[in-house]
């Protein structure tokens, strides 16, 4: 278990996992399918949010109408079927995992994915025997950067008020929500974002490999 006065939540994708191309390109190529033409990088922008603010901000089209719940099932499908089990983790991601629990930090996730996609990614980056409590796009009604996953994930680590409790993440949208959370942030350069669009994190590293290379630094963030 480790000592409640450490906690770390960890996004998963462009974090822990080089997903968030993948990501990108299932949207787009999905987006296609229903005559809907956008550029990558206009999607690779809005990984990190949930689909339920992605899809508007990039077609305008509500996730809750019929053509955004059918736009958003065919994704997730495409995403499994096409990208999902070739993905990898970053280096070191597991190596990272252990040698935080080796200090007694309680591990969560804290992620837009939805828990079918969760699972695999877990597996994938080699931490989901390592991971204490998650919460996912399935736990909460508001995604990222509203900061309700956050919420749920602490409340599945049995409330830790009084724990110093950061929030490690690839994207600005992590960053907003560990904010809106009211618990520290550090940010992850592997997602593809620089360190002017992480403002706002106590710290930034490259990837979790530089994360465990300057773990005392991390941990005093």
């Amino acid at each position: 278990m480790g000592t409640p006065d450490r906690v770390m939540l960890f996004d998963v994708d462009g974090t822990l996992v080089d997903s968030n191309d993948a990501h990108a390109r299932a949207w787009i190529e999905t987006l296609s399918t229903f005559g809907i033409e956008r550029d990558v990088a206009a999607a690779r922008r809005l990984i990190g949010m949930g689909g339920d603010k992605l899809l508007p901000v990039l077609t305008g089209i509500a996730a809750d109408s019929d053509l955004g719940r059918e736009i958003t099932k065919q994704r997730s499908g495409h995403f499994r079927r096409t990208y999902r089990d070739g993905l990898r983790p970053f280096r070191d991601t597991r190596a990272l995992f252990l040698a935080l629990r080796e200090r007694g930090v309680r591990l969560g996730v804290a992620t837009s994915s939805d828990e079918e996609d969760l699972q695999r990614l877990l597996e994938v980056a080699q931490v989901a025997d390592l991971v204490e409590r998650r919460a996912s796009a399935d736990d909460a009604d508001r995604s990222k950067p509203d900061p309700d996953i956050v919420h749920a994930a602490l409340a599945r680590l049995g409330h830790p008020r009084h724990a110093r409790v950061s929030m490690v993440g690839d994207t600005p949208y992590d960053i907003e929500a560990a904010r809106k959370a009211g618990i520290t942030a550090i940010g992850f350069r592997c997602g593809g974002w620089s360190d002017g669009e992480l403002a706002g994190a106590a710290d930034v590293f490259d990837n979790p490999a530089d994360m465990l290379a300057h773990l005392e630094r991390a941990l005093a963030a």
